[in-house]
């Protein structure tokens, strides 16, 4: 059985990206352990390509929601519509756009049975927010200049410049200061033995192989129906289209060519998530070849995406041209590049990038040759690696494939390209900022490519400082058009998330999903909400 359940349209979601405008947790369970299929349907097994570094939001676990073990004061429903969750009602908002009321919910207890007050929320906020908590998304809140409690039940931020998306950023999962507090946030206990307020408890994690969950029975929301979660930790997709056929999962996301390999089979149904993951190569700055803007636009021009989306995809995606995806209300019209080889051939001839012998380039005796990366098992990067390397030799220029994992792709961002990826359909700041803004090149996964554009710079502080609807609109437009001219990345697809698994719950749907899904993001997303089929 086979049905497309997509989220929401983007048009839909236009006035609430501009006006207020997680990760993945996995694990593994071994055959005969916890496994699906075997008619215990108050039970999830899924299978899943990668697990959290950590559990604790202050290190940045869960930040865009749909977190399971925690709550944030507000939460994406279906449609991504910011509604209420550990607060009462979405912020009051100053006229100046400066300062977030929150009234909050009486009566919530975390999982040991503390009670969740406003002492909790600051706690969290300015936990993450010191300098010497190591979370990589501290940027995020970067706008905050203060939050403090009023009581018990109320909590006021003050923001240092209008920041739009503010309201979007407060999904953040609020952590438990007394189970948090007086311990290393880095490396305390609290990282994998975390205390919140969600609809699931952990129960155990060995990494690299599986992450368990149980029902929090005084769940505020009342207590789910699907008691145990299992989440898999299954890098290689050959390995879960397997497991999954075998009945050792319930649940699986897959590549679109593996997820068809299912269709007809009974019991089984397929779920196609909308999203704003893109797929993208990064062209590093100071590579003598990926940073030489010739070799860059050739580059932009010799790729065939929608080849890679009907190929590759199999029609589950959408050609990409920067990080906003074409469907979004925010997409610059009018910077879609054309595959157009012999325009890239004769750029490059007369940048003075003369074919040799071999088919390759060379330009003051320099060849164009540059090493790609993708994740090992990721068929999906690795095919569009391929797709890419074949397009770029199309034109004289040699992209030599390798895999890794990511800890050797981490050591090789500053001078290799690498089949990356990302995004977040919540508002353009959220990827944009963090992927081209020049003071973030070179910090861990932001800015990979080390993009170095000081008109974009100027526009991306517009957009993220700015809280008037039109000038944002006016400043990410004006982003992705110098992104069209001088790009840093080549952005090949945006992919459709696919989903394979048993049709036994009630009440499964998908939302428009980031780059990161895995247990907060996929049919699950909502999973405390099932109802068991009877």
């Amino acid at each position: 059985m086979t049905a497309r359940i997509t989220a929401r349209t983007w048009t839909g979601i236009a006035a609430t990206a501009v006006t207020a405008a997680l990760l993945t947790a996995t694990a593994c369970s071994a055959p005969g352990e916890e496994g699906g299929g075997d008619g215990g349907y108050d039970e999830l097994v899924v299978g899943i390509a990668n697990e959290p570094e950590t559990l604790s939001p202050l290190l940045g676990y869960g930040k865009d929601g749909n977190s399971k073990i925690f709550d944030g004061l507000l939460r994406h429903d279906e449609d991504l519509e910011l509604q209420p969750a550990l607060a009462t009602a979405l912020p009051e908002i100053s006229d100046d756009g400066l300062t977030y009321t929150y009234a909050l919910r009486e009566g919530v207890e975390f999982s040991d049975g503390t009670p969740f007050t406003a002492r909790d929320v600051v706690f969290t906020y300015e936990t993450i927010l010191d300098e010497d908590t190591n979370n990589p998304a501290k940027d995020d809140l970067a706008a905050v200049e203060s939050v403090r409690a009023e009581g018990d039940h109320t909590v006021v931020f003050t923001l240092a410049y209008p920041y739009a998306p503010f309201a979007e950023r407060t999904v953040l999962p609020i952590a438990s200061a007394d189970a948090a507090g007086g311990q290393d946030v880095n490396t305390g206990p609290y990282n994998t033995e975390p205390i919140g307020t969600g609809p699931y408890v952990v129960t155990g994690w060995t990494r690299g192989e599986r992450l368990t969950f149980e029902a929090n029975p005084g769940y505020w929301g009342g207590e789910p129906e699907v008691r145990r979660l299992t989440m898999a930790v299954i890098p290689d997709d050959d390995v879960r289209a397997t497991r999954l056929r075998s009945g050792d999962l319930d649940a699986a996301v897959l590549p679109p060519n593996l997820a068809n390999s299912f269709a007809g089979e009974e019991g089984l149904v397929t779920h196609t998530a909308e999203s704003a993951d893109f797929r993208a190569v990064t062209l590093p700055t100071g590579h003598p070849v990926t940073g030489d803007q010739d070799i860059r636009l050739a580059l932009d021009l010799a790729v065939d995406r929608e080849l890679m989306v009907d190929s590759i995809l199999e029609g589950a995606g959408h050609a990409a041209y920067g990080p906003v995806p074409t469907a979004s209300p925010w997409f610059a019209e009018g910077t879609e590049r054309p595959h157009d080889p012999d325009a890239a051939r004769a750029l490059l001839d007369e940048a003075g990038w003369v074919t040799g012998e071999d088919g390759v380039r060379v330009k003051d005796g320099r060849r164009a040759e540059f090493t790609l990366w993708y994740p090992a098992g990721d068929r999906l990067r690795q095919e569009h690696a391929l797709a890419y390397a074949s397009d770029a030799r199309d034109i004289g220029i040699d992209a030599t494939v390798e895999s890794g994992s990511w800890e050797v792709i981490e050591g090789r961002l500053a001078q290799d390209a690498v089949l990356s990826g990302g995004g977040n359909p919540a508002d353009p700041d959220f990827d944009l900022y963090g992927l081209l803004h020049s003071e973030l090149a070179g910090d861990g996964w932001n800015n990979m490519g080390h993009y170095d554009n000081p008109a974009v710079d100027e526009q991306l502080e517009t957009g993220r400082r700015s809280g008037d609807p039109a000038e944002r609109e006016a400043a990410y437009e004006a982003v992705q058009r110098e992104l069209a001219e001088d790009p840093g990345y080549t952005f090949l697809t945006h992919i459709d998330h696919v989903y394979v698994m048993a049709d036994h719950w009630d009440g499964v749907t998908t939302q428009i999903e980031p780059h990161d899904h895995g247990l907060g993001h996929g049919p699950w997303w909502n999973v405390e909400d099932w109802r068991i089929r009877s």
